[in-house]
């Protein structure tokens, strides 16, 4: 059935359907349990075969402040964050300014007993008398406060047009198909839908139509994703301290690993250890790679603070390590709970002395699975600690995608000799460059050959890793060093570029600003024409001085207040600087299409 045949059977009056694209977020108080109903909205949307993503925008303590859960719906595929066109108001404290910030023919979807709620005469009302529909719940008295957000499900549902067995779907896949549970939320969205049915006149312009875009896709977060993709990748050792936005990363890897990694006797081939700080975390997970295990922890941009003494010790002596940064905003504990791209320079660089470490940049969850194990075959490959930047945008929201490639290779250990191999050679020189690349050969430790043994030590050292404070050796060690970063630029994942033939502008991004820039990419493809790389990866190749060459000017987007990734790439092209010029911006939210327009606008005619 149409959206105009429902209008008429339910005798509602006539609009310009809107169908299948809007920006719907719902305001609450964090703690009161809506991200269930949240969820189930996401999941209703989604099984209806539409595009769909939603962003959690919610605060640093654990109860009772503003909380904000954004759905963009689009036919079109765009995910980008966008101004909402309808409200659910469900917090006091923030329904004034929240209702103020619905543009003009929106929709206010709240709670009944909110009092004093402006009216707006170009804004459509439904209201929802809450205390009204949970009164008769059988269900126990503390639980029924969280009940209550169950209600706005089935007001909202009401008005798109999903119909309840969907909800019921929904509701299915996120309690985990426990009935019980299920059954109890149902009978709140069931009285919701009837009563809305039965005392509303919808008003607005919204409505759901079944698609198929969804068909085959999956839904998880960036942290779940890369977690199993480390899993996939052979981690057997992970040590961390908690913070967030990391800390379901680590979560979503004790899950997986007691169901993916065990021996044939059922005993756990694995260890996850949550240490007393990040420097102590960092301490294991280089030990453990020191010994040849895979080892790696997630943590955000404080633990990385802690973090720099033994990542500088596992650069000079050479030990791999994979450390998953899910950026929030700094400074300092800055702000906790909102998404950043800040600590580029500062991984890139971390460590006192010359240091340069590889940092692959996710942003899909597709990514996040795939550099969860490429992280770790690269950081074996070169035996180095290597970082992967994600956000907290990326980590903790759901995100739709593809199902996962399983690995196409074998785990790539690198230059690891074996006792036979020792055997062949009469021994080896722990950090000496035979290949001309700047990466030695390494033994692990246990292997069965008097000449397997080296000496680790973070001070001055030889070709054949014995003490040394001589000035010879140390510049030769310092440039093989230099020479292996120089080898990490091929090996690294290659930018993804998208060149449009007639662009004098190219865009340079990174992580998940990607999908504000798509959007606003189509938006201005007639008036103005650009091109975009997509890097995937810090050390930079020759594919991204072929694109800074082949365009006039090129604009860096990226989510920190100083333009750290345009300082790099300067840097690493000082013939193309002029060329390269920032656009950042930071405050804590996703970027917006409209954003991204207005400013790739204004930065042209300031050119």
């Amino acid at each position: 059935m149409s959206v105009l045949e429902r209008q008429q059977e339910a005798g509602l009056t006539p609009h310009t359907p809107i169908i299948n694209d809007f920006s719907l977020v719902v305001a609450t108080a964090n703690g009161t349990g809506s991200q269930t109903a949240n969820l189930t909205l996401l999941r209703s949307f989604f099984k209806l075969g539409i595009p769909v993503h939603g962003k959690n925008i919610f605060p640093s303590n654990i109860q009772g402040l503003p909380t904000w859960y954004h759905i963009r719906v689009s036919h079109e595929g765009y995910i980008a964050r966008k101004p909402s066109e309808i409200l659910v108001a469900f917090n006091p404290a923030t329904a004034h300014e929240d209702l103020q910030e619905l543009p003009s023919g929106g929709v206010c979807i709240y709670n009944a007993d909110l009092k004093n709620l402006p009216r707006r005469d170009d804004v459509v009302y439904y209201p929802v008398p809450v205390s009204e529909l949970i009164a008769g719940i059988d269900v126990p008295v503390k639980r029924k406060p969280y009940m209550a957000n169950m209600a706005y499900v089935g007001v909202v549902a009401w008005m798109l047009g999903v119909p309840l067995e969907v909800v019921e779907e929904a509701l299915g896949a996120q309690f985990d198909y426990r009935q019980k549970l299920v059954e109890s939320n149902m009978q709140v969205v069931r009285r919701a839908f009837a009563w809305a049915t039965e005392n509303l006149h919808k008003q607005d312009p919204f409505w759901l139509e079944p698609m198929n875009k969804t068909e085959g896709l999956i839904i998880m977060t960036g942290n779940e994703a890369g977690a199993l993709g480390a899993v996939f990748g052979g981690v057997s050792v992970g040590a961390w301290y908690p913070i967030t936005p990391s800390t379901s990363f680590m979560d979503a890897l004790r899950e997986f690993l007691p169901k993916l990694r065990k021996d044939q006797d059922g005993k756990p081939t694995y260890a996850v250890i949550q240490a007393e700080d990040e420097l102590a975390a960092a301490g294991m997970i280089m030990g453990a790679g020191w010994a040849g295990a895979r080892a790696l922890t997630a943590t955000s941009g404080p633990g990385i603070s802690l973090m720099a003494e033994f990542v500088s010790y596992g650069y000079f002596t050479e030990i791999p390590a994979v450390i998953w940064d899910i950026q929030r905003v700094g400074p300092s504990t800055g702000l906790p709970t909102r998404t950043s791209q800040g600590d580029v320079s500062f991984a890139y660089t971390l460590g006192h002395g010359d240091t340069k470490h590889p940092i692959l940049f996710p942003s899909s969850i597709e990514e996040c699975f795939e550099f969860g194990w490429k992280s770790l075959d690269l950081a074996e490959q070169l035996q180095t600690p290597v970082f992967v930047l994600s956000d907290l945008d990326l980590g903790m929201n759901n995100w739709m995608g593809q199902p996962f490639e399983y690995p196409d290779r074998p785990l790539q250990r690198g230059k690891v000799l074996s006792a036979e191999e020792l055997e062949a050679l009469g021994g080896f020189a722990r950090y000496k460059d035979v290949d001309g690349d700047g990466i030695p050969y390494r033994t692990l430790p246990g292997t069965p050959h008097p000449l397997a043994a080296y000496f680790t030590r973070g001070s001055g050292h030889n070709e054949q890793a014995q003490y040394s404070e001589r000035a010879d050796d140390w510049e030769r060690n310092m440039a093989r060093l230099a020479r292996k970063f120089e080898t990490a630029r091929d090996l690294v994942p290659a930018p993804a570029i998208d060149h449009h033939p007639s662009a004098k502008v190219g865009i340079i991004a990174y992580g998940t600003t990607r999908y504000a820039i798509e959007e606003a990419r189509d938006r201005l493809a007639r008036q103005l024409p650009t091109s975009f790389l997509r890097l995937r990866a810090l050390p930079i190749n020759q594919q991204v001085r072929d694109f800074v060459a082949a365009h006039e000017r090129v604009y860096v987007i990226e989510l920190n207040r100083d333009g750290q990734m345009c300082s790099i790439l300067q840097t690493e092209m000082p013939d193309y600087a002029a060329r390269i010029r920032s656009i950042a911006h930071l405050d804590g939210l996703p970027l917006t299409a409209r954003w991204v327009q207005e400013r790739l606008l204004q930065a042209e005619a300031n050119a």
